[in-house]
């Protein structure tokens, strides 16, 4: 599969949360940590989702937001992996930073140039990839 969505996380489905309106999924992934994502019923039923099913999660880079010294900080984004620092690659007014979970799989976040200096993203430095569950786009293969 080919797509522009630079985050193609992979797992299996461990949770799914009947709602009113939407229905609320978790994907886990390989180092334990998990994906959350809200679907409609609709497309729960059409990609047949059960769980222990195959799955992964799409999410643009534009979406993520990066956190470091986290502690005692609560968000209402439901999705937060953390990881390490791989890679930061500088533009004119924004850089793409390459964030390895453990599991080896990497998150990129575009973020501003200000915002990798203040934070002070650099190889090696801890990191918490944050989006919101509305965010993610599910899929299987077929």
């Amino acid at each position: 599969m080919l797509t522009s969505a630079r985050n193609q996380l992979s797992g299996k489905v461990t949770a799914i949360q009947r709602g009113a309106v939407n229905d609320e999924i978790e994907i886990g992934l390989a180092d334990g940590q998990k994906v959350v994502a809200t679907l409609t019923h609709n497309s729960i039923e059409s990609l047949n989702l059960k769980v222990g099913s195959d799955a992964f999660a799409l999410i643009k880079a534009s979406w993520v937001v990066l956190l470091t010294d986290n502690a005692g900080v609560r968000l209402s984004a439901r999705n937060q992996l953390s990881g390490t620092v791989q890679d930061v690659i500088h533009g004119a007014v924004n850089s793409e930073v390459a964030l390895k979970l453990g599991s080896g799989a990497i998150v990129t976040a575009i973020v501003t140039n200000s915002s990798v200096q203040t934070l002070g993203l650099a190889p090696g430095k801890a990191a918490t990839a944050a989006f919101k569950a509305s965010s993610v786009i599910v899929g299987v293969n077929v």
